[in-house]
């Protein structure tokens, strides 16, 4: 069986200060349908903002959002038990950074514990470990860190559900005639090196730390999928009927 990792951020999860319940609710319709076919593992964001739905604190300080993903990351998993339950499906919480893949003996204990999650029929749910470590909540790198899980447990594809429905020629909130592109193979480092823009309250990336996620996985002969968390029609049709509708494909080209 295959093996992927679908990444939901922030601005999906959310809505109204709190946790976008009917978006949640379509998310884990998906994965359980995915993992009939696949073995899966979750990349979630969203523990800030199911944090601030009980604390509302001043999101701008990096040490209240540090305390909200420590409120929120219980909130979160709650959530996730219960509408999983429903499928009879038991989640497991899988707490990382990126700085956990920074040696190959971390590493290893993390595929093993992976493993042996998807081995017992568990689903994995990996969040960042926001509540000690401020990268992913100032540079948005949990785009990254999931392009890292997908390359170190040996996955063979990253799905990033995000506000953000595919990759275009130029900004499509600035140019009317913006056009998506399907499919990329390479990633030019000037636009790695764009300014980070989220486009949501809760979000921290943007389309940058998406492409950076990218080229990592080019670069590992690893590919992403990139397509709107809001409607699941473009993910749907890409996964389950082999046809791609929307979103961005980034694989390497055929040499």
């Amino acid at each position: 069986m295959r093996r992927v990792v679908v990444k939901v951020g922030s601005g999906v999860l959310s809505e109204d200060d709190g946790i976008a319940v009917v978006r949640m609710q379509n998310l884990v319709e998906f994965l359980v349908r995915l993992r009939t076919s696949y073995e899966v593992v979750l990349v979630s964001s969203g523990a800030v903002a199911a944090g601030f739905s009980a604390l509302p604190l001043d999101r701008s300080e990096v040490k209240n959002k540090q305390a909200l993903a420590s409120i929120g990351q219980p909130i979160l998993m709650a959530r996730y038990a219960k509408k999983f339950d429903k499928h009879d499906v038991l989640v497991a919480q899988v707490l990382l950074s990126a700085a956990n893949f920074c040696n190959a003996e971390e590493t290893g204990r993390i595929r093993d514990t992976i493993d042996t999650l998807l081995q017992n029929g568990v689903m994995p749910i990996i969040n960042e470990n926001d509540a000690t470590t401020t990268k992913e909540l100032v540079l948005g790198d949990n785009d990254q860190l999931s392009a890292y899980v997908t390359n170190h447990i040996d996955a063979d594809l990253l799905i990033i559900l995000s506000d953000i429905d595919a990759y275009y020629n130029k900004d499509p909130r600035s140019f009317d005639d913006a056009i998506s592109l399907a499919e990329v193979s390479s990633i030019n480092q000037s636009e790695l090196e764009q300014s980070v823009t989220p486009n949501h309250k809760f979000a921290t990336g943007g389309i940058v730390t998406k492409l950076k996620a990218a080229a990592y996985l080019l670069q590992n002969s690893k590919k992403m999928f990139l397509a709107s968390g809001y409607n699941l029609g473009d993910v749907e049709s890409f996964m389950f009927d082999g046809v791609q509708i929307g979103g961005t494909l980034f694989k390497k080209g055929e040499s």
